[in-house]
């Protein structure tokens, strides 16, 4: 059996997590973030980035501490137990899987003007079978990739990565120079925020906002293959943000300024770009850049393809974990000579497949960022319970107060859920009763005393008081709780739920032999540089 091999330097990290970053997000993102917010959609990407850094930071201590692969499903196995375990992982494991499908799905519709025979119709969003036929080979191109080990996947994605950096930058820099009217952002269509707080809000969940930075996460799944991860897992993150923001702050300023008026003669909420070359190739077409438009189609491929190539390769790792902790068969905790977990790979192949043709693509996208946010959750709670439950660990990076930002990124993480709508809570919901129903399944053998059910506790009333509010709010329920009035009660019940839940984590006995068991302590123990933000 071969083993993991830590060979991701800090260029090849960094550029994990920004492949995951800018997928197929600076493509549909600036239309439908000013759709919810109008100009305001700026302070949108403001609070989307500034939530991503919170939870990448406390997720960053953890995985410099403690370097595992699937790092979201391995961190709660080590503050929590499997019951919590596999609550995170299954809800990242679904919304992971959902991920590749997703920018498979970007690069035909931008591809779908060239070859009609990609959908069953010219506009219908609906694949042909032969565009599930190219669907399905793009997936299995990226599962091949990833087989041949982790050296040939970065030095893959690395190169990609960089026209993925440029590509939009570039689209910046010619919107700009071709036309920006300072009146789009003060006047036109309602002003800079014609729907308000909401508006803004809406835009960090529904708007595309929080999908398109969550890809931060590939970073932590590929900790256990990082060479010096103690100082290289940080600082790829904060890099990786850095960049994100800057590319997307800059396609959502110059998207604004560039709008024609008759595009914002019914207001925001209204704005439409139909064409067949996505919202920022109608607007490059409307200006008269056809060169622009052509650059954006080659980007439209190129951003998406290696997107999807790191989620599938981020997603074995998470597989691979979860068959370590004992929620998958044992199978898919096997590693290929190359160090690579091909069973797992193969098994996302064939669920991730299934997505092309049991969901929508607008479902799946909204599904993906709730069900992926959720096990964000666990991140917060996990490095504040860590510090009590390895107080003398080297800490290459130190969270500053982090009794004060861990509990206010969970409840960030609470909202983002929330305001993702109730049609996307109770899915995401129903997933997670099909996951709790796979894990009694496989759980029928397992001793009554090896499940750690005491510090699960705290996920019953913190998920049944989200789906209620969620029901009764005014995100997509039935407006009973006023806007306002929602996030107080949000505020209250995931403080709640925080205190709880970093009270109720393992003993310290069952703390130590978990370590042991897992022989991560070395990894906890190496003498490494310290890192504060």
């Amino acid at each position: 059996m071969g083993k993991l091999k830590r060979e991701i330097g800090l260029i090849g990290l960094t550029f994990v997590a920004v492949s995951g970053i800018i997928g197929s997000g600076w493509l549909f993102a600036p239309l439908l973030a000013a759709q919810h917010a109008g100009p305001a959609a700026l302070i949108a990407w403001v609070i989307g980035g500034a939530a991503m850094l919170l939870f990448a930071l406390t997720f960053a201590e953890i995985s410099a501490m403690l370097p595992v692969a699937g790092g979201i499903a391995r961190v709660p196995q080590f503050s929590h137990g499997n019951v919590v375990a596999m609550a995170m992982g299954w809800s990242a494991w679904v919304g992971y899987n959902t991920t590749a499908p997703i920018e498979v799905e970007a690069m035909l519709r931008y591809l779908g003007p060239h070859l009609g025979w990609l959908y069953t119709a010219p506009g219908s969003g609906t694949l042909s079978w032969a565009g599930v036929a190219v669907a399905g080979l793009m997936m299995v191109a990226f599962t091949v990739i990833n087989a041949f080990g982790v050296r040939f996947f970065t030095r893959v994605n690395t190169a990609i990565t960089w026209l993925k950096i440029a590509i939009p930058l570039v689209v910046v820099a010619a919107l700009l120079a071709a036309r920006f009217e300072p009146a789009n952002f003060t006047q036109a269509g309602g002003g800079f925020a014609p729907f308000g707080v909401a508006g803004v809000l809406a835009a960090v969940s529904s708007g595309g906002i929080a999908f398109s930075f969550i890809g931060f996460r590939h970073a932590i799944d590929m900790a256990g293959e990082v060479k010096n991860p103690g100082v290289t897992i940080p600082i790829a993150l904060v890099l990786a943000l850095a960049i994100a923001f800057v590319v997307y702050g800059g396609i959502q300023f110059a998207f604004t300024g560039a709008l024609l008026q008759a595009d914002l003669a019914h207001g925001w909420g209204a704005l439409a770009l139909p064409g067949d070359f996505g919202p920022l190739g109608a607007l490059a077409a409307a200006l008269g850049m056809l060169w622009l438009v052509s650059l954006l189609n080659f980007g439209a491929v190129v951003g998406p393809f290696a997107g999807g190539l790191v989620s599938v390769g981020s997603n074995a790792r998470l597989a691979f974990a979860l068959a370590e902790n004992g929620f998958f068969p044992e199978r898919f905790a096997s590693l290929s000579a190359r160090g690579v977990p091909v069973a797992a790979l193969l098994l996302n192949l064939v669920f991730s497949l299934a997505t092309f043709v049991l969901l929508p693509f607008s479902e799946v996208v909204q599904l993906n960022s709730s069900a992926v946010i959720l096990s964000f959750v666990v991140g917060p709670v996990a490095v504040v319970a860590l510090r009590q439950l390895l107080p003398d660990a080297t800490r290459p990076l130190r969270v500053p107060a982090v009794k004060l930002v861990a509990p206010v990124a969970f409840i960030i993480a609470t909202y983002i859920i929330y305001w993702s709508g109730w049609p996307t809570v109770w899915r995401l919901g129903l997933c997670l009763l099909a996951g709790l129903a796979l894990f009694l399944v496989h759980a029928r053998n397992r001793a009554a005393g090896s499940l750690d059910l005491a510090e699960a506790v705290w996920l019953a009333p913190y998920l049944a008081g989200l789906g209620l509010v969620s029901f009764l709010g005014s995100f997509g329920g039935r407006g009973l709780i006023p806007f306002g009035w929602d996030l107080l009660v949000l505020a209250a019940l995931g403080g709640g739920a925080f205190a709880l839940a970093v009270r109720e984590r393992l003993s310290q006995a069952k703390f130590d032999r978990y370590m042991s068991e897992e022989r991560v302590l070395d990894a906890a123990t190496e003498e490494e540089p310290e890192v504060r933000v």
